[in-house]
């Protein structure tokens, strides 16, 4: 659970908007609540779920392309508001999910009972847990992966994911690593709108420590209703991938191998290959016998 599409890209057009949006800041005073991102469901399910039928098309395409036989079931770990698990369900798949955040997993489970859904999240570190049946595919496409902030937590997640998908199943696995060759992306900002309900997001980073591979982000939503406007402010903190990292960390979990790389368009008909200036990369994962 984390950025919406293409995280921390960097362009002229983006600077512009932080432009305009520090110069609005300095204007006028807005109600500033510092609280966590996740634990305001309602508006995390609006801000990050503009590439929603994007990334469903290339999570089924996945399991077409790099599979032997149909997938039936999902699974997501950090599902968040389950807005990808709900996607799925209601094409008759199969689905399950965890998250860390009661919140988050409560707006997730009242959709599913709303629609009349069979399907339940649960709350677990997903660098600790277990599921009832082995999954044929598990996504987690946008950079919650980097919440596991030491690599024994990272090894763990692979290790439970290894259990939770059967062999010749798939992991979707999203992040954004740290080039080598370029500077990183620093900043983003995006907006989204359902009804009378508008939100424009922020992202910049605040800090980076290479030695801990530590990275800390600020995030605000400036949210804005006819009755209210008001910004929920938080910070991230995220642990840092360059990609002979991950690659070595892939590895070493001796249950995943690497079978293909996307950017986070989401086209499965221009897969990338990583060097030293990637930064947006979807690894598709296999599941080998361990």
């Amino acid at each position: 659970m984390l950025t919406a599409g293409d995280f921390l890209q960097h362009a002229p057009s983006v600077q512009k908007e932080i432009r305009k949006l520090n110069s609005k800041s300095e204007t006028y005073s807005i109600e500033t609540i510092n609280e966590s991102i996740y634990d305001h469901p309602k508006y995390y399910d609006l801000v990050f779920g503009a590439d929603c039928a994007a990334e469903i098309k290339f999570i089924l395409g996945c399991g077409k392309e790099y599979m032997q036989r149909p997938a039936k079931n999902f699974f997501e770990p950090a599902c968040g508001t389950g807005r990808l698990l709900y996607s799925l369900a209601k094409r008759g798949h199969e689905v399950g999910g965890l998250d860390l955040n009661p919140k988050a997993v409560d707006f997730c489970n009242a959709r599913f009972e709303r629609h009349g859904i069979d399907a339940e999240a649960f709350i677990a570190d997903m660098s600790d847990f277990r599921v009832p049946h082995r999954y044929d595919i598990a996504f987690n496409t946008i950079n919650s992966f980097r919440h596991l902030q030491t690599e024994k937590a990272a090894r763990a997640h692979l290790a439970c994911m290894g259990q939770a998908i059967r062999v010749g199943g798939l992991y979707l696995l999203g992040v954004h690593l740290t080039p080598t060759e370029v500077a990183p992306s620093e900043t983003e900002s995006w907006s989204a709108r359902r009804g009378h309900l508008s939100i424009n997001t922020h992202m910049w980073t605040k800090e980076r420590k290479k030695g801990s591979r530590i990275e800390r982000f600020g995030i605000q939503f400036d949210i804005h209703n006819p009755t209210r406007s008001f910004r929920i402010l938080d910070e991230l903190v995220l642990r840092s991938y360059r990609p002979k990292q991950m690659d070595r960390l892939i590895a070493s979990s001796g249950c995943w191998e690497s079978v293909a790389t996307y950017n986070f368009s989401y086209d499965l008909d221009d897969p990338i290959e990583v060097d030293a200036a990637t930064e947006d990369v979807v690894y598709v994962l296999r599941r080998t016998r361990a």
